[in-house]
Order: structure tokens, then sequence, then C-alpha cells
């Protein structure tokens, strides 16, 4: 309906907009329709000429009613705002799927190191290649990421992914992506990490299947 964010290019970004979307039009039709109720009550119960104030106990179960149905509605709307969000999160956050490309990502102030494995497909060997701030992909293939940070906490972020994961000091976490449309696009850091935070900006580089053997052989 509306063209505000941003371009999706991954196979799970369509789950995260349509969380997005729901909990914007709950909100959204509610909002309207407090709005509404209480300019109707402010017209309507306006002072006048004759008219006293009177007090209401709220014992009867017609007035409780005013409580308890409103919030058995809003119970159930968060339920299922609950349900489509825990969809959407174990799709991304839950089992990593298998994938032949894994990349480090290792997050320091302010700074992507991007480690490759070389032909032994093994980190922390002499064919290891790293680059930075620049994480060049191939389209259509699983992505296995796995994050780390040598400081302080980080959040990897890549806004037309619907990915973002925070990077913790002394831990390994997994993370996963697969690009559906050739570009470039940013990579942020999304935690105030720093005085330099706002020049922690990279890249991702999304090659076909042959731009991206030729990347790769050129490395």
């Amino acid at each position: 309906m509306f063209d505000w964010f941003p371009k999706n290019v991954s196979t799970f970004g369509g789950q995260i907009d349509s969380v997005f979307w729901l909990i914007f039009y709950i909100v959204g039709i509610w909002f309207v329709l407090t709005e509404a109720l209480i300019i109707y009550f402010v017209i309507r119960y306006r002072r006048r000429k004759g008219t006293r104030a009177s007090s209401i106990d709220g014992e009867t179960w017609k007035q409780v009613a005013w409580i308890l149905i409103p919030a058995v509605i809003v119970l159930i709307l968060d339920l299922g705002i609950d349900f489509a969000g825990a969809r959407a999160y174990d799709l991304i956050k839950g089992e990593i799927p298998e994938g032949e490309h894994v990349v480090r990502i290792t997050a320091s102030q302010f700074n992507w190191a991007i480690t490759y494995p070389g032909a032994d497909g093994l980190f922390d060997t002499e064919d290891d290649r790293t680059v930075d701030n620049e994480l060049h992909v191939p389209v259509d293939e699983v992505i296995r990421l796995s994050l780390r940070s040598e400081d302080v906490i980080h959040s990897f972020f890549v806004p037309v992914l619907r990915l973002k994961q925070d990077v913790v000091p002394g831990r390994e976490i997994g993370a996963w992506f697969e690009v559906t449309e050739p570009g470039t696009y940013e990579i942020a850091c999304a935690e105030l990490c720093g005085f330099g935070h706002y020049t922690m900006r990279g890249l991702l580089v999304a090659h076909t299947a042959e731009e991206y053997a030729r990347w790769f052989a050129e490395q």
C-alpha cells in the first residue's frame, strides 16, 4: 500500500514486512476508533447549563463491559501479532539452513572485517581472504554468517535483507540470508558503538553465479 520500506531483496523479507504491516493496520485502526470516541464523548458530554455531572461506580456488568470487552479484543489481536511474529522469528533466527557459502564477519570500532575461507573451506588457514567493509555473495544461494566482535556490541544490519543481528564480544553468533537480486546494498551498524559509529558502513555486493565465481577466483 505504501512505499515506506527499503526494497526487499531477500527470501524472508516478505514475512518481516507482513508483521510490520499487521501491527501498523491494527494500531492504526484502534487509533482512529479511539480518537473518534474521544471526540464524540467531548461533544456529547460537554458542560451544559442545567445539567449536573453524575458519579458512576462501575459496579454493574454493563459498565464493566466497557473495560472487559476492549481488553479481550486487544488480547486476541496481540496474540495474533505474537503468532505472526513468532513464525517470522523462527524462520530467520531458528535453525540456520544448510548452504555452501560461509563467511566470517568480525566487527570492531569502526569496521567490518569480512573473511572468506579459501579452497580448503576452513577458517584460520593460510588461504583465508579478508576484505574490509565489502561482503560479496552470489544471488539465489544461502549465505551463512559467523558474526564476532573484537571490542563492544555492534549490530549487523542490512535493510534490504530485513536482517539485523547484534554482534556481542566473546560470542560467535550465526545468521543467514539469501539474496534474490544482484546489486550493491548498504551494510550499517545499528548499535551505538562509539564516537565513530556513524562511519561504520559497508557494502553488500550481490553477484550472479558467474560474476561471483570470477570475483572469488580473482581473490
